[in-house]
């Protein structure tokens, strides 16, 4: 009985000195905030063994490692951003565009943090079912004459994939180049068989943070949740819609999916395509930049949208935790800011940082019309007790939270004054934020941003509102759930 005892002490020692070697490794080598600083002390001494666990697999900070020293922006695109950035300095085009001058700051932002070029002819489709999205992908891939690139955060082994795979497959046989990249947590149920049928007819594939041990994956931070298609240079898709049946037929647990993806023709998919060739480059080590084809200069651009001399302002915009600012939460707190008559949010996950709830807050009780939409049910249940807990401090400011009722909402957006929009894989919480690779579009255009908002109305009449009076009155064990969760935010 006493050698139990001494070896059970024995053991305890260990864990403390386990915790207190990692507390202080977070408290000292590591550059965090604040909060997820005493976040982790507080997990690590409450929770001793589960704390270590959950440390390993997402408490390890990369950011600043080497593995992200080779995702860098290209001198191409420094040069351009160079010749635009002058263009800012000199007014001209401020001078020339009215919208522009309204939103120059945000522009200028965006060039100098994230090397965004703004580019000014384009034309936009917005998909809000996936059965329209990808009839309409796989119609352009049937087109494709040159080449393919597919970025997704998930892709399932399912018939949706296998209808995409039958016709990139055919392409391929015809001598279009195609490659597809994904990352190793959404796509690790992906089969041998099937990826080595791909490879087989000549397409490259790419895994973006492969697992490490089969199929479990210990660095469940830095996933690569972009979705982005490029085809032959002159057609792009971003937004939320993943590859799997049921963003295309819905789900026995969630039933209809609504999310937002926009098709892309013009100058703005020259950033699709850069976004892609960087993470493809740091995933293979193949540089497609060194052929033109894949690439096509600001200077060299030779195409324009359909619809002629309209002009739609967009850039493309992407953060991760290879960046040195947030560019894109940053997008959404200036557009908060920037509103005047009202701010209309689509989110499936809210759990905020300090700057974007005091700038909703500050916007709630400045007279904007401030409207969050959120699920009606969890897909994480932490998470979405602290999406209830943040949806009712909006609610204290004086902003509207509805909560979608049809189905499950995954749509990304931002739209304020029906002028400006941002859309794309970004979710409003500290993981897109901070520890995911991203990417949005941004949209400077009254007919576009009015579409968004038209389409955010119509999901109210599918929602239900949730009022200040029904959060005072949840239940204590909703309050404890939520409580928890809040104090968890900066690890979800």
């Amino acid at each position: 009985m006493f050698d139990i005892l001494k070896t059970g002490h024995l053991g305890f020692v260990h864990l403390f000195y386990l915790n207190l070697i990692l507390s202080l490794i977070i408290v000292f080598f590591q550059r965090r905030d604040p909060r997820t600083v005493w976040t982790w002390i507080l997990v690590l001494n409450f929770l001793p063994i589960v704390g270590i666990i959950l440390y390993l697999f997402i408490g390890q900070d990369y950011r600043k490692s080497r593995m992200f020293k080779l995702k860098s922006v290209e001198d191409g695109i420094r040069r351009a951003t160079i010749r635009q950035e002058k263009f800012f300095t000199k007014s001209e085009m401020v001078k020339n565009d009215l919208y522009a001058k309204e939103y120059h700051r945000l522009m200028q932002y965006n060039l100098m943090s994230g090397g965004s070029l703004l580019t000014m002819k384009n034309s936009l489709d917005i998909f809000t079912d996936g059965n329209n999205k990808f009839d309409a992908l796989i119609e352009d891939i049937k087109n494709a004459k040159k080449y393919i690139h597919l970025e997704y955060y998930i892709i399932k082994q399912d018939y949706l994939f296998l209808n995409i795979a039958k016709e990139l497959i055919k392409k391929a046989d015809e001598g279009v180049e195609i490659r597809i990249l994904f990352d190793g947590m959404g796509g690790r149920f992906m089969s041998k068989k099937i990826l080595d049928n791909l490879k087989s007819h000549g397409i490259k594939l790419g895994v973006f943070f492969p697992a490490t041990l089969g199929r479990i994956n210990f660095r469940i931070n830095y996933r690569n949740h972009r979705k982005i298609a490029v085809i032959d240079g002159k057609i792009g898709y971003v937004g939320g819609f993943n590859i799997g049946k049921e963003y295309v037929d819905g789900s026995k647990k969630f039933g209809h999916w609504r999310d937002t993806h926009l098709r892309i023709v013009g100058e703005a998919v020259n950033g699709l395509e850069l976004r892609f060739g960087l993470d493809w480059k740091y995933a293979t080590k193949e540089d497609i930049f060194i052929n033109d084809k894949y690439f096509i200069g600001p200077d060299e651009m030779d195409f324009v949208p359909e619809e002629g001399d309209n002009i739609l302002r967009m850039q493309i915009i992407s953060s991760g935790p290879d960046s040195e600012t947030k560019l894109i939460r940053d997008n959404y707190i200036e557009i908060i800011n920037h509103a005047k008559d009202h701010v209309y949010i689509h989110t499936p996950y809210f759990v905020p940082d300090e700057a974007f709830i005091s700038a909703l807050n500050i916007a709630a009780r400045s007279g904007v019309d401030v409207r969050l939409m959120i699920p009606c049910m969890p897909d994480h249940p932490f998470v979405y007790s602290a999406t209830l807990s943040w949806a009712g401090t909006l609610l204290e400011a004086g902003g509207k939270v509805y909560t979608y009722e049809k189905g499950f909402l995954h749509a990304k957006s931002v739209m304020a004054d029906g002028k400006v929009a941002c859309v794309g894989t970004a979710n409003m919480d500290i993981r897109s934020f901070e520890l995911n690779f991203e990417v949005n579009a941004m949209i400077y255009d009254e007919d576009i941003a009015t579409e968004l908002e038209d389409n955010f109305m119509r999901d109210i009449y599918d929602s239900k509102e949730y009022t200040l009076s029904m959060y005072k009155n949840r239940s204590l064990i909703q309050r404890v759930k939520e409580q928890v969760s809040r104090l968890l935010s900066p690890l979800l």
